[in-house]
């Protein structure tokens, strides 16, 4: 038997979120459907909304209703770093921590030769022509994920920024608190080991 078209054409939608398979998309139409009308109308006055009013910081990269964005526009912020990140949910983490006082620049992704994505796929050009025309950058922070792709985005960047005469570095990776050395993988070691500081 088959669903109706409109909770069929609902399950398709949901399967098209990131991991969301048909039983689960399944289960949130249904779950949908059984909701009070008014939180449905709610729900998809906040996607349109989502869709319609955020859009891309012209000079970070960030989301944002306003350009530029909040962060960019607060000149109390330490106007000297710039911390790189691949995408805005990295931006939301750093400022939860509180500690990061500086400015962000959001790549939009990192470099993958398996999904077809290049250096012309990602917010790189604007980050360059950032570093050209303010004087008072003197660090780059580059804070892509320790994942092969996150590594190899870090190194590429690395090696277009240094010539300018920009301190570039690294997020340190490793062992996370409270973890056990034996179940760290070989990765996690190194950097570990790589990133060690003096006590």
């Amino acid at each position: 038997m088959q669903y109706p078209e409109p909770i069929a054409k609902l399950i398709d939608s949901y399967m098209k979120l990131p991991g969301i398979g048909e039983k689960s998309a399944t289960r949130l139409a249904f779950f949908t459907i059984n909701m009070d009308q008014d939180d449905v109308t709610e729900f998809a006055k906040a996607l349109v909304s989502a869709k319609r009013d955020l859009h891309f910081c012209s000079i970070c990269g960030n989301i944002t209703e306003d350009d530029p964005c909040e962060i960019c526009r607060d000149k109390t912020r330490d106007q000297s770093t710039v911390l790189v990140v691949e995408d805005p949910k990295d931006v939301m983490s750093m400022e939860e921590m509180k500690e990061y006082h500086g400015l962000y620049h959001v790549l939009q992704g990192v470099l993958s030769p398996m999904e077809g994505k290049g250096p012309e796929d990602l917010n790189i050009s604007s980050l360059l022509k950032r570093l050209q025309t303010n004087q008072a950058i003197k660090e780059v922070i580059v804070a892509t994920n320790a994942t092969p792709e996150g590594e190899a985005t870090a190194m590429y960047l690395s090696r277009l920024i240094k010539p300018a005469g920009i301190k570039v570095t690294r997020l340190a990776h490793g062992l996370s608190v409270g973890s056990d050395i034996e179940y760290a993988d070989q990765m996690t070691l190194f950097k570990a080991v790589e990133g060690r500081t003096e006590m």
